[in-house]
């Protein structure tokens, strides 16, 4: 079985986690909600507090401490989220009928350490983005694949976290150990999810955007604006259903690697093929 066809079966996998457990959406949702207001609450008094002035003269320090404490709120609410979806998916893995109250549940125990890890991403997003706006076009690359690496080294904190009584500290290196001792640098499933459900909302921005298009060239302009607020509602299903499906995969992926047996409902075959170690 190849890399992508290997990331297509754990796509469906997840899927049928999803789809016992479609109240896993409301994670990714209300997290999105909540980010739009923790920025909308950062960014408008910007305005007011004239922090867009004057960037590179004396506003820059108050500048970066807005920004760390952007990040630090805005990274806490997308984790305290995460850790309610992963929790919930651990608990359908272990065969049970997990809720919206559980997931809440299992998050607020860990806010803490979610605080904690929260405040880690936040130093770190904030150290490569000074380090993006003062680099050259070669440096931002370099950058970029930084923040790349730093994604796929910490991609199992969460799972860590909420599996375990340990500090973000902790959980940021075990999530580095699981990925070098297990999973080395074949980060594909994660990817999959992103790679088919990316193309699948491609498609439908561009099937959608011409029947729009169609319609008001008709002069069907009713149509058309009904056409576009389905179109944008399915696009931000998409987006829901893959960000839910990745915290579901991470949780699988946690789960084979500390326990190395496959939870309940998926191939155990599959998740050693990918989990082949590297010669």
């Amino acid at each position: 079985m190849g890399k992508f066809q290997r990331s297509w079966a754990l796509t469906k996998y997840s899927f049928q986690v999803l789809r016992s457990d479609k109240e896993l959406l409301v994670f990714p949702l209300v997290a999105s909600i909540a980010a739009i207001m923790v920025a909308a609450t950062f960014v408008l008094p910007m305005f007011g507090l004239g922090l867009f002035e004057n960037m590179d003269g004396g506003r820059s320090f108050e500048l970066y401490v807005w920004g760390f404490a952007f990040y630090l709120v805005q990274y806490f609410v997308i984790f305290f989220f995460n850790s309610a979806l992963v929790g919930a998916a651990m608990i359908r893995l272990d065969g049970g009928d997990p809720t919206v109250s559980d997931g809440m549940r299992i998050a607020r125990g860990k806010w803490k350490q979610i605080l904690g890890y929260a405040a880690i991403a936040a130093t770190v997003g904030l150290i490569l983005r000074a380090l993006e706006q003062r680099a050259g076009f070669l440096g931002r690359i370099v950058i970029g694949f930084i923040g790349v690496a730093w994604t796929a080294v910490t991609f199992l904190a969460v799972p860590v976290l909420v599996a375990r009584d340990i500090g973000p500290v902790d959980a940021v290196k075990e999530s580095a150990n699981l990925l070098k001792q297990t999973w080395g640098e074949n980060l594909i499933g994660n990817g999959g999810i992103g790679l088919v459900l990316g193309l699948f909302n491609v498609a439908l921005m561009l099937v959608g955007g011409g029947i729009v298009v169609f319609l008001a060239a008709q002069g069907l302009a009713p149509l058309a604006m009904a056409m576009g607020v389905v179109v944008v509602l399915a696009v931000i299903m998409t987006v829901l259903v893959q960000s839910a499906l990745s915290g579901i995969y991470s949780a699988v992926l946690y789960r084979y690697a500390v326990a190395g047996d496959a939870p309940q409902g998926f191939d155990g075959l599959l998740l050693q093929d990918a989990f082949q170690r590297k010669m």
